[in-house]
């Protein structure tokens, strides 16, 4: 299995998006608790890396649109400290078979190999995406889950879904890379599994000290 170095990682601090680290903060959606250490950054794989920089390009001079990131790389330990929370304890069903929370070291954020994007205007007025950020639902069915990507929204939802869809997959396409944006999330999207699986999950040891993301 080949391995993640911090050489590989890229730093997302362009000014044609903006980076608002969810798990940096107490208030974030889902945990309702700090998880990443309050200077963390967002680190994503170069590959990504660059069809999101593109892509958030491409968002602002077609539709005068900023993509806002929210996570990328999860260290192993930072997700095994989002399966100590309160809100996790509370909910053990989310670790049961579907999962909806994924177990350390599995899928593409430990890889720093899938991002969380929202979009907002240039004022800073998010966009309505028929739920926020992290809306985890009961039941994950695309019936009964507004984070679906096929649930029966609005038009203007589906429209605004389809502004960050389209600017992802033709950055991607540009590229020549692959791209898998999960059905269940409608922020999220990922290299596809058989492309991240290639590669060793990344530990906060594996990184210098300033790129890691949990408090010492």
């Amino acid at each position: 299995m080949k391995k993640i170095t911090a050489s590989d990682l890229v730093l997302m601090n362009d000014e044609f998006y903006r980076v608002e680290l969810a798990y940096s903060k107490q208030d974030n959606l889902l945990f309702g608790e700090r998880i990443y250490r309050k200077d963390a950054k967002l680190w994503l794989h170069r590959d990504l890396a660059n069809i999101v920089k593109i892509a958030a390009q491409k968002c602002l001079d077609a539709h005068g649109l900023r993509f806002v990131l929210y996570d990328g790389l999860r260290t192993i330990e930072a997700q095994e400290a989002m399966m100590k929370t309160r809100r996790v304890k509370a909910n053990p069903h989310w670790l049961e078979e579907p999962r909806l929370l994924s177990p350390a070291g599995a899928g593409g954020h430990p890889r720093a190999m899938a991002i969380d994007i929202g979009l907002e205007t240039i004022d800073g007025e998010l966009l309505d995406m028929g739920c926020a950020f992290d809306y985890l639902a009961e039941n994950p069915h695309k019936d009964l889950n507004p984070a679906h990507r096929e649930y029966a929204h609005p038009s203007n939802i589906l429209n605004n879904r389809k502004i960050l869809d389209d600017c992802m997959s033709e950055a991607a396409d540009e590229l020549k890379l692959p791209l898998f944006p999960l059905p269940q999330e409608w922020w999220d999207f990922r290299m596809p599994n058989d492309y991240f699986n290639q590669y060793a999950p990344i530990s906060e040891r594996d990184l210098p000290k300033e790129m890691r993301l949990l408090d010492d």
